[in-house]
């Protein structure tokens, strides 16, 4: 939701004001704080005009109805929900593709050595 939200250019206020919301309540669904109900999360498709469907990619898809789990290690979605992860998920996409593979490669360096430690 936050990054669209961002990439939208749209304020928490703005969001929170067009769903009969306080702009605290926008943050603490944002972070995962608290559930969003179905019907809310309609609301928010509709305001930032996307799919519904948006909020559901990467869902197992044999999950048991109300207990699916995104794939892929919990952390990864934890940092696209910071700050960092925000900017670099805006940022990185301008890059040219030889500029994305050797930030990747000083990553994977960078991971690597601190597994070492």
């Amino acid at each position: 939701m936050r990054l669209l939200r961002r990439r939208q250019q749209i304020s928490q206020q703005r969001l929170a004001d067009a769903l009969g919301l306080t702009f605290q309540q926008v943050q603490k669904y944002e972070k995962g704080s608290n559930r969003i109900s179905a019907s809310k999360l309609w609301d928010i498709a509709r305001f930032l005009e996307t799919p519904i469907d948006y909020f559901f990619e990467g869902l197992t898809a044999g999950a048991v109805a109300g207990m699916a789990e995104p794939e892929g290690p919990r952390f990864t979605y934890d940092f696209l929900a910071t700050r960092e992860g925000t900017e670099l998920s805006e940022l990185f996409p301008r890059l040219r593709p030889d500029q994305r593979r050797q930030i990747l490669a000083l990553i994977r360096t960078m991971v690597e050595d601190v597994a070492k430690d």
